[in-house]
């Protein structure tokens, strides 16, 4: 299964995305990032259903089985995880303080880049941990 890489960011109320295989295709939403992720479906599904109807050329990956990958900017994956992971435990894992995480997830400031590589990979291990548990 071929991947479509939707470039994901934090807007104020909600989120936004764009996709380079769809030009001039940008969405805008309001709520919950799982609600934003069944917009983005619905929205490619109608934007491939009006270039078939007008005739118009799209990508043909959207013919087949393909998955949705979101990629986030570091203010986007910690706002959605802002409510699952405490920033204090945020803290412990990425040894970033919760007030600059804080800084981070409001938008008042960005990480330089071995910060965001801290961020990301101390999320990949939380998940490669959580993995490994059986019951």
């Amino acid at each position: 299964m071929e991947q479509v890489i939707i470039s994901t960011s934090k807007t104020e109320k909600g989120f936004s995305a764009s996709c380079e295989l769809l030009p001039g295709w940008v969405v805008a939403f309001t709520g919950s990032f799982s609600d934003f992720i069944n917009y983005v479906k619905e929205s490619i599904v109608f934007y491939v259903d009006c270039a078939k109807a007008d005739g118009d050329p799209y990508p043909a990956i959207f013919d087949t089985n393909y998955e949705l990958l979101f990629k986030m900017n570091i203010q986007s994956l910690l706002y959605c995880y802002d409510k699952i992971l405490t920033r204090a435990a945020l803290s412990r894992m990425t040894g970033i303080n919760q007030r600059q995480l804080g800084h981070y997830i409001c938008g008042r400031s960005k990480p330089r880049k071995p910060q965001s590589e801290k961020i990301v990979s101390a999320l990949h291990n939380l998940g490669k941990e959580l993995q490994a548990i059986t019951t």
